[in-house]
C-alpha cells in the first residue's frame, strides 16, 4: 500500500475503506472483509452511527493497532471546545481504542474554532496523531489555518471525475494540507460507471471503471476511501497499484470536470441550515 506523508510527518495510506451509509448491522462484516482484503485505513464518523461495529471488527481482526489508521469525525451538534471533548471520548469508547489516528471536524459549521482548540489539545496530549477537517471550502480552510496554531493535516472533500477540485488541491498543497476524497464514484451519478471516456480508458487497461477512477485519484496524490459491502468489489478497488494511467488518459479524465458538486453546495443557505440543525443524539 502506498502512503502519503502528512504535515506532521505521520504516514497515511493513500487508499482506505469508508463506511458511510453502511447500516450498523452490516458494518462489522464489511470492515472485517475490508481488513482481510488488505485495507488498513478505515474511515467512519459519529454521524454514521456505526463506530461500535467498526470497533468490533478491528478488535476481532487480530491486526496490530499500529498497522491501522482509524479516522472518525465530530458532528456539528457537538461543535465547540467542551462538546468536541465529550464527543471524542464517546467516539473513542465506541471504537474501543486508546487513541485515534485522525480526527476531523465533519462540517464547517457551528463553533469550529472551539472544536479546533479542543482538537489541538487532544493532539498535544497524544490522544490523536493527526487532526483535520472535512467539507471545508478554501475560504473557511484558510481562515482556520491563519488563525490557529496547528494547520489541519487533512481536508476530506467531495472529489471525483465530475468535481475534481484541482485548484483546491493546489491551494492545500501550498498550505501543507492533504486532500482526501469522499464520494470518489459520485455515487454513480452522471452515469459514471458507464461513461464512455472512463469505460474507454478502462478497456484500454483491461480494468473496471472503478479501478480507473481510483487510479486517477492515487496518481494525483489524493487519498481516497471507497465504500462497498461486497468483498469482491473491495478486492477490486484495492487492486490499483500495478498499472498507471498515461498523461493522455489523465487529460481525458480532466476534461470531464464540471466544477460543480453533484450532491449539494456547502454554501447554500438551505443546506447550511439543514446540516447545522441536524442532531445525531439526544
Amino acid at each position: 500500500m502506498q502512503s502519503v506523508t502528512l504535515n506532521n510527518g505521520v504516514e497515511m495510506p493513500v487508499l482506505g475503506f469508508g463506511v458511510y451509509q453502511i447500516p450498523p448491522e452490516e458494518t462489522e462484516r464489511a470492515v472485517t472483509d475490508a481488513l482481510a482484503a488488505g485495507y488498513r485505513l478505515l474511515d467512519t464518523a459519529a454521524a454514521y452511527g456505526n463506530e461500535e461495529a467498526v470497533g468490533r471488527a478491528v478488535a476481532r481482526s487480530g491486526i496490530p493497532r499500529e498497522e491501522l489508521f482509524v479516522t472518525t469525525k465530530v458532528w456539528v451538534q457537538d461543535a465547540g471546545e467542551e462538546g468536541t471533548r465529550k464527543a471524542f471520548e464517546t467516539s473513542l469508547r465506541a471504537l474501543g481504542l486508546d487513541y485515534l489516528d485522525l480526527y476531523l471536524i465533519h462540517q464547517p459549521y457551528g463553533d469550529v474554532y472551539g472544536s479546533w482548540r479542543a482538537m489541538e489539545g487532544l493532539h498535544r496530549e497524544g490522544r490523536v496523531k493527526v487532526i483535520g477537517v472535512s467539507n471545508f471550502y478554501p475560504d473557511r480552510l484558510i481562515d482556520l489555518v491563519d488563525h490557529n496554531e496547528i494547520t489541519p493535516a487533512v481536508n476530506q472533500i467531495e472529489t471525483h471525475p465530475f468535481f475534481q477540485r484541482t485548484a483546491d488541491q493546489d491551494l492545500m498543497r501550498e498550505r501543507g494540507v492533504q486532500i482526501e476524497s469522499w464520494g470518489p464514484f459520485a455515487e454513480g451519478r452522471n452515469g459514471l460507471f458507464s461513461h464512455p471516456v472512463l469505460a474507454g480508458i478502462a478497456a484500454e487497461h483491461g480494468r473496471s471503471v472503478a479501478q480507473v477512477v481510483l487510479r486517477w485519484l492515487v496518481q494525483r496524490q489524493v487519498v481516497v476511501i471507497p465504500k462497498s459491502v461486497r468483498a469482491d468489489r473491495m478486492a477490486e478497488n484495492i487492486d490499483v497499484f500495478d498499472f498507471a494511467l498515461t498523461d493522455e488518459q489523465m487529460a481525458r479524465i480532466a476534461a470531464l470536470d464540471t466544477g460543480r458538486s453533484v450532491f449539494f453546495a456547502h454554501w447554500d443557505p438551505v443546506a447550511v441550515s439543514r446540516l447545522g440543525r441536524s442532531r445525531i443524539h439526544d
